[in-house]
């Protein structure tokens, strides 16, 4: 890894970090105004936590050396590699590449897909219990998830990636899972734990009686905007190069979501009488979310129909909710599980080269189901467990009153907007 291209993937490190605060003005602008900052603090609280977490042993568990063909995903001395730990280790790898880029690259991930979740318990959650869940989360699930996904091994040919569903399936149907950036480890992942927990948590005093109004539509946009800034960097810094393959990406993640902006819009317009600028910034975020798995492995104009598929779908798919009769607060199992889902699925059709429309072969779309199935499956029961866990020994939710009177004066004494806000 030259200068160059560590310059690249340091970039594209720094624009994956931004999505994290930008995702808490996305959620922090949907709920009420006296529940945004504590909103907005488990996104932060998550940044923190997820930076010690991986700098301490995440890194390790996720590019541990038994990932390509191990199921779980780690060893090593209580799941950690030592031989990763080592500051020469991570500062030069083969052909004097730099190892150190790429595991700060790999933590933004990290912290995102934790931050992603707390989306689904909004107005509803403890602090301290959501930090507390967080660091189990991430080190319980997402780690061994990723090391699936997204394993990183240096030898003497440079850096090559991927864990069990990456490599491991091709022996088992003949083709592995394409994820290019998080499509089942991120957001497939985050969705189903976001649905298990909003199961422990219940529903929100008042849902059903009435319309939860977002507080601030302008932060809603400003956080979309900036997520869909950052998700170049998300998406084209998996590349690992400012290559060929990096351009497309950053082509597919401008039309992805553009397109599923105008098909959620056309949804809302039909089903609601009018469009919302909430759901352009949902569309734009289904777009994302449907992106990531699918960006480098896509033409445009198949990218442009993922984005209108997503955005049509996703618009359909928050409604579940209602039908199901759980309350995913902030619409994280209808954008991100059900738009991961979709763009994961969406690549055993038309992958470049290995979809069914140009191989006429079924095992890519094999393999992409296995992959999402199993994340789906192994992230929702363990997050149900860790939730259970969590809420019995401290305490998940806040009080009635706590709730009613919103979460932000009683634990932060502090305001979003009015006369209890201070400088």
């Amino acid at each position: 890894m030259d200068q160059g291209t560590t310059a690249f993937v340091l970039i594209c490190a720094a624009l994956a970090l931004l999505m994290t605060p930008a995702l808490a003005f996305f959620y922090g602008g949907l709920v009420r105004a006296s529940s945004a900052i504590s909103l907005m603090m488990l996104s932060f609280g998550a940044l923190a936590l997820v930076a010690v977490l991986w700098i301490v042993f995440g890194y390790a568990v996720v590019n541990s050396s038994g990932n390509a063909s191990g199921f779980v995903g780690i060893d090593g001395v209580f799941g950690i590699d030592t031989g990763l730990i080592g500051l020469g280790a991570l500062l030069q790898g083969a052909d004097d590449s730099a190892p150190l880029a790429q595991a700060a690259f790999q933590c933004m991930f990290a912290i995102v897909a934790v931050a992603l979740v707390s989306g689904a318990i909004a107005d509803r959650a403890r602090f301290g219990a959501w930090m507390v869940f967080a660091g189990l989360w991430a080190s319980l699930v997402y780690f061994p998830v990723a090391s699936w996904v997204f394993t990183v091994r240096w030898g003497a040919d440079g850096m090559a990636g991927g864990g069990w569903i990456v490599y491991g399936l091709r022996d088992l149907v003949g083709a592995g899972v394409l994820d290019f950036a998080g499509g089942t480890a991120v957001h497939i992942n985050a969705g189903a734990a976001a649905l298990a927990l909003a199961l422990v948590l219940g529903k929100r005093t008042g849902v059903g009686s009435g319309p939860l109004k977002p507080h601030s539509i302008p932060f809603v946009l400003l956080g979309a905007a900036l997520l869909w800034f950052g998700w170049f960097g998300f998406n084209a810094g998996s590349e690992g190069a400012a290559d060929g393959f990096a351009a497309l990406v950053v082509m597919n993640t401008l039309a992805a979501p553009a397109a599923a902006l105008l098909s959620w819009l056309v949804v809302e317009t039909i089903r609601d009488g009018k469009a919302t600028a909430v759901g352009a910034a949902s569309g734009v975020v289904s777009g994302l979310v449907a992106i990531t798995p699918a960006c480098a492995y896509l033409t445009p104009l198949w990218a442009v129909l993922l984005g209108l598929l997503a955005g049509a779908l996703c618009a359909l798919a928050v409604n579940l909710k209602y039908v199901l009769g759980f309350d995913d607060s902030l619409d994280v199992v209808g954008i991100h599980l059900v738009g991961g889902l979709i763009g994961t699925l969406y690549l055993g059709f038309f992958a470049n080269g290995d979809g069914f429309i140009y191989s006429g072969r079924v095992d890519q779309l094999l393999a992409q189901a296995i992959g999402a199935v199993a994340v789906l499956v192994y992230s929702f029961a363990v997050t149900l467990a860790l939730g259970y866990l969590v809420d019995k020994l401290m305490g998940f939710r806040v009080t009635t009153a706590i709730e009613q009177a919103g979460l932000d004066i009683a634990p932060y004494g502090q305001a979003a907007v009015g006369p209890d806000a201070t400088r």
